[in-house]
């Protein structure tokens, strides 16, 4: 997949914004401050029909605007198509494909596969589990709908139970029959998400060895372990089991909503006994091995998002990965950087076709 322009409008500090791009490298040089991130988050916005920060869709609106609008022109094998965002300050999100509203906006995810690296990545080793989880379940999203529907489901679900558990506490009631009625979904889509993330960490894992040990030029063995509860016990006697705690925290304690990724280097936490060298060609590896798997299955080339990674990677760290993608074939690149002076000597060492934006 290939994004040949993009336009934005009252996208965050942009008010107006065109690109022309190369199919190969596109990078985005200027001052911190000048919205260069915000570009890619547009960009992130065509893949994922969200921010890659976390913002709120109406917080990326320009201020004092009424809406924000992305569009852009897709090169498929077949065909080009028009993908459209857009958000009115008053009204919801709405995601086209060549003008026509999808029914729900999941059907437009892994129609623009992409990965994102960024120093906010940082905080998947560092943060606790959620990021991981959140990880994980974008990951696997872009390339099976039937686990992003799940996935949408047993949080409607989740949320329907503890808002029950919090309505018996506030109200000094219980009623097991009301209760048990969101054990079934829970079980069956909290399985069905159980099995999937299994069977995704054990595929992907040896393609993440094989880039680490490419990048690291080391002798350290990763690894990455899938934690769940699920591990000891299926979903109907976890709920079962911790009824009584769950009255009385009212919430859901346990399930795949607690699930984790633990990363390793020779038996030990990463986190704690990886070198920032270690940790970031960690999660360089982490990172090529998703490009690797979406374009495996899916056939397509996922884009790959690179913000502000020469401030946090060493330059020839930068060459290799870079190099790295190119070498696998793995599809079009945009960069951000504060230097247009490092950015070309970087560019031009791989000498691949490119364009420099200056923000």
């Amino acid at each position: 997949m290939i994004i040949k322009n993009l336009k934005i409008f009252n996208f965050k500090n942009h008010s107006e914004k065109s690109f022309d791009f190369s199919p190969e490298i596109n990078c985005f040089v200027g001052n911190n401050g000048a919205g260069k991130t915000n570009i890619l988050d547009a960009l992130h916005y065509l893949s994922m029909a969200k921010s890659f920060l976390g913002n709120l869709d109406a917080q990326n609106i320009l201020h004092e605007s009424d809406f924000f609008a992305i569009e852009a022109e897709i090169q498929g094998e077949e065909k080009n198509d028009i993908i459209k965002v857009q958000l009115p300050k008053e009204g919801k999100k709405i995601i086209k494909k060549n003008d026509k509203t999808y029914e729900r906006i999941a059907d437009h995810i892994g129609f623009l596969p992409s990965v994102m690296i960024s120093p906010y990545d940082a905080n998947l080793i560092s943060d606790g589990s959620e990021s991981r989880r959140k990880f994980l379940d974008a990951m696997i999203s872009q390339t099976d709908s039937d686990y992003l529907f799940a996935l949408i489901q047993y949080q409607k679900t989740l949320q329907q139970r503890n808002a029950l558990l919090k309505y018996f506490a506030k109200n000094r009631t219980f009623d097991l029959d009301s209760l048990e009625i969101y054990n079934e979904p829970l079980t069956k889509f909290g399985t069905q998400i159980f099995e999937k993330r299994q069977r995704f960490v054990a595929s992907i894992l040896p393609t993440i060895q094989h880039f680490y040990e490419i990048i690291s030029k080391g002798n350290e063995k990763v690894t990455v372990i899938y934690e769940s509860n699920l591990n000891e016990q299926n979903f109907e006697e976890i709920l079962s089991e911790n009824l009584e705690k769950d009255r009385v925290l009212t919430y859901t304690s346990r399930g795949i909503h607690k699930d984790d990724l633990r990363f390793e280097m020779n038996g030990n936490l990463i986190k704690k006994f990886g070198s920032q060298g270690q940790q970031k060609s960690f999660l360089i590896a982490l990172k090529l091995a998703q490009i690797k798997r979406i374009k495996d299955i899916t056939n397509k080339n996922p884009i790959l998002l690179l913000d502000d990674i020469f401030d946090k990677l060493d330059d020839n760290r930068v060459s290799q990965m870079i190099e790295l993608v190119n070498q696998q074939n793995f599809g079009q690149i945009f960069i951000t950087d504060t230097h247009r002076e490092r950015t070309e000597s970087v560019v031009k060492r791989i000498n691949e076709e490119s364009k420099i934006f200056q923000i």
